[in-house]
């Protein structure tokens, strides 16, 4: 069976992505030695986002083609609106995060990067570009987050994070983003398909700084 675009490109940045997945932050987040002001500089940046993310999710709803996967997209917007949002203020409370660096903070510039990204492919009209950006976020993080063979860390902040991105329901999820991209490369001119791998490669590559980053 030939690999479909997901997978070939997976292979493409596969030692960036490699590079991410085993970082050194995902390793102390598993066995729990994270540092506390990493965890929360690393939270106060991710939460960023958070707003860019969820455009880029409605940008994914409007540009489908396809009723049905419009209906799945549609229902993960209120997922990431829900819990995802519920465990940012928690840990900040926990935390001690104040209120400056949760509104308004200094942003990192792989942060940065990575809004630019998710809002330059939310504002291209084109199903593919949001797909790749969103695949990539999506991917990365069900990848590190899925380690059988380990036990959750012991602290409920690590261990919700981790919860957050793995298991059977996020597992479908991720799975459908690649049919979907997938589906939706096969019908690119060759000009769009090397924008929307480009933007694969370049949300890859601001993965890996973005964990270089709460340790700077």
């Amino acid at each position: 069976m030939t690999p479909g675009t997901a997978a070939r490109l997976r292979e493409r940045f596969g030692a960036t992505w490699d590079a991410a997945v085993r970082h050194r932050f995902v390793h102390e987040l598993w066995d729990g030695s994270l540092d506390r002001d990493v965890l929360a500089r690393y939270l106060v940046q991710d939460f960023q986002f958070c707003d860019a993310f969820l455009a880029l999710m409605g940008a994914a709803v409007a540009t489908c083609d396809d009723p049905a996967a419009r209906v799945t997209h549609a229902r993960q917007v209120g997922l990431v609106a829900g819990d995802e949002h519920e465990f940012f203020h928690s840990s900040f409370d926990a935390l001690g995060v104040s209120v400056a660096d949760r509104t308004s903070p200094s942003r990192a510039a792989p942060t940065t990067g990575f809004v630019a990204l998710m809002d330059r492919a939310r504002t291209s009209g084109d199903h593919a570009s949001c797909l790749a950006v969103l695949l990539v976020a999506e991917w990365l993080y069900l990848d590190w987050a899925t380690r059988p063979s380990s036990p959750a860390p012991v602290d409920p902040i690590l261990r919700e994070w981790i919860d957050l991105h793995r298991g059977p329901d996020f597992e479908t999820w991720v799975a459908f983003l690649r049919a979907e991209f997938d589906r939706t490369a096969a019908a690119l001119d060759p000009p769009v398909a090397q924008r929307v791998s480009e933007l694969f490669g370049e949300a890859v590559a601001l993965e890996l700084a973005f964990f270089e980053a709460a340790y700077a």
